[in-house]
């Protein structure tokens, strides 16, 4: 049984990277050799053809005084997400099958750290957050007092109304914090600035394939890096529905995300090398 489901993983490892690897091929083919401006606004959707073009229209050009490249990968689907993005002018990486949210951030992690990226904010492409905040999510991050930044609800202002989700928000920041000795606010928030050296001093360590905020916050955390809140606008979706499923199925997986990545970063925990300036 052992042998049957190490060959099932080794099945699905082989199939996930020759879809990443077409989704690369073809991203080279389109771009080249890329240089990507020292932000990044990294956006990832899945059948978000609805919503990502009002996201992309409002990704400000210049944050900081450096310029921003809007870079989107296309999780599959079925839409017209990657047309969308396509049209728009963003440098759009489409991946020819779904693989998971956190298998989209990996690689467009990877896409920021060896296009020379500086920093990288990531942001829905659904609606919910303002892209004109992404200068004040960045700033902290620009001026070397922080290496990590998340936009926090509770610290702005919430307009959605599914009071579970907003408990939810609580208790696991409550969670966190407990087991990281941290003290924020939002832990469950994919609104982020981030410094490209953190991206690669973690990437490699990252496994989840869908709910990968926790993992990159504990990971981060583990590893010494700095971490800062700023508040935001938590806006309901523009359209269409959650693809993150059921309030109680989120809440479950999520919480072994928390605990199963502690486990594994938490008790030997490493120092980071130093942050470049």
């Amino acid at each position: 049984m052992r042998r049957m489901l190490e060959r099932e993983r080794e099945r699905v490892g082989g199939l996930e990277r020759f879809a990443i690897d077409e989704a690369l091929r073809e991203f080279r083919s389109r771009y080249g050799d890329v240089k990507l401006s020292p932000v990044v606004a990294l956006i990832c959707a899945y059948e978000e053809a609805d919503n990502i073009g009002a996201v992309l229209k409002a990704v400000p050009p210049e944050a900081c005084g450096l310029p921003v490249t809007p870079l989107v990968v296309v999780d599959g689907g079925e839409d017209d997400t990657a047309a969308v993005a396509l049209q728009l002018g963003a440098m759009t990486c489409v991946f020819p099958t779904n693989l998971g949210h956190g298998v989209a951030l990996q690689v467009g992690y990877r896409l920021c750290i060896d296009g020379g990226a500086r920093y990288v904010v990531t942001l829905d492409a659904d609606g919910q957050n303002d892209p004109a905040e992404l200068p004040d999510l960045l700033a902290p991050v620009v001026d070397g007092s922080a290496d990590f930044v998340v936009a926090s609800r509770r610290l702005g202002v919430d307009e959605t109304s599914d009071q579970v989700r907003r408990s939810g928000v609580v208790v696991f920041a409550w969670l966190m914090n407990r087991l990281c000795g941290s003290r924020l606010t939002d832990t469950s928030n994919g609104y982020r600035a981030l410094r490209v050296e953190l991206l690669a001093d973690v990437v490699d360590r990252l496994r989840q394939r869908q709910y990968q905020t926790a993992e990159l916050l504990i990971t981060a955390l583990a590893r010494g890096w700095r971490v800062a809140e700023r508040p935001t606008v938590w806006r309901p979706r523009a359209s269409g529905t959650s693809k993150k499923g059921s309030n109680l199925l989120f809440g479950l997986r999520y919480g072994w995300v928390v605990l199963s990545t502690w486990r594994r970063e938490w008790p030997g925990r490493a120092q980071r090398p130093a942050a470049s300036s």
